[in-house]
């Protein structure tokens, strides 16, 4: 027995209840969620699509209250009938009716929010980088962010040289963050987890690749995990013909990513990706066959961590 259940379609404002066939409009703050606890029983499984910090904010709102169960984007797509007709009133209602196997416990880990602030920080400083290479390069300079070349550029006396100062004392500070956070991940996840045990799998990487994805026992086939990270294969099926294009992407961008830097120092360190690249690299090239040592690397990671044995044991 599954029991009570309800689905929310979660907007920025509002949000769209289904209860017991009913659907509800409330308001997406105290008062509607104060409606919420008045119209249900306590303990109702309330199921939502995992749409990042709208998703974040029920949880804290109503997670005392009733058991948060979060659904993939990807398990909702597979329900045609949700992606065919769009409306947030169709969204609710077929949310409350996808079964509990096939959601997770809605809870805010300290750990995998840490892993977002990284990969925002990440993404930020790229860009500063970038922008500074601009300035350096319209002043006539090299665009290499070395000391001589920085000191010559904030010597100048143009706007551009006024942004430079400012963007690096930015840097500074989501460097700083950076790193902060990084040391902060390395104290939670024990030094003795068997993600470690695996060859091209770095201290840093290792522990946001864990931090973000909690449990591997959710996921009870590598399958899963790998499509979980958004590196199964898209799969296209026109008339009789099934056409594989690339990779899927509706996984989690930053585990893909964090698997894509491993995979680059897995083909000189790891055995089994090493040899896999050097099987491959004759009908694969480039970026295309580095994803997929990443998807490979990926199914050892879930091997490791699901049986919680070392590298060596499994192979």
């Amino acid at each position: 027995m599954e029991g009570q259940k309800a689905g929310i379609d979660v907007g920025k404002k509002n949000l769209y209840l289904s209860y017991q066939g009913k659907i509800y409009k409330l308001n997406n703050n105290e008062q509607g969620y104060e409606e919420i606890r008045k119209m249900l029983p306590r303990g109702t499984k309330i199921i939502l699509e995992d749409s990042g910090i709208y998703t974040r904010k029920i949880i804290r709102a109503l997670g005392k209250d009733f058991e948060i169960r979060i659904v993939n984007p990807l398990i909702i797509s597979k329900h045609k009938s949700i992606r065919g007709k769009k409306s947030d009133k169709i969204d609710a209602k077929k949310l409350a009716e996808i079964k509990l196997d096939e959601t997770r416990m809605g809870k805010i880990s300290k750990e995998r929010e840490l892993t977002t602030q990284w990969d925002f920080i990440t993404r930020t400083t790229s860009k500063i980088k970038n922008r500074i290479r601009r300035n350096l390069n319209s002043l006539g300079l090299d665009d290499k962010l070395n000391k001589d070349n920085l000191e010559k550029a904030m010597n100048m006396n143009e706007p551009e040289a006024d942004e430079i100062k400012f963007l690096l004392q930015e840097l500074k500070h989501f460097e700083e963050r950076k790193k902060k956070i990084e040391e902060e991940l390395k104290t939670v996840i024990p030094r003795d987890h068997v993600i470690f045990t695996i060859p091209g799998i770095g201290e840093t990487i290792g522990s946001l690749i864990v931090a973000r994805v909690g449990d591997f026992s959710r996921f009870s086939t590598k399958k899963k995990f790998v499509a979980y990270c958004g590196l199964d294969p898209f799969i296209e099926q026109s008339g009789s013909r099934i056409l594989t294009q690339g990779i899927s992407k509706r996984g989690d961008a930053l585990l893909r990513k964090l698997f894509y830097l491993s995979a680059l120092t897995a083909i000189r360190v790891n055995p089994t990706i090493k040899e896999f690249y050097e099987n491959h690299k004759g009908k694969l090239k480039g970026k295309k066959l580095i994803i997929a040592c990443a998807r490979k690397l990926a199914v050892i990671t879930w091997a490791v961590c699901y049986y919680n044995k070392a590298y060596s044991e499994l192979q």
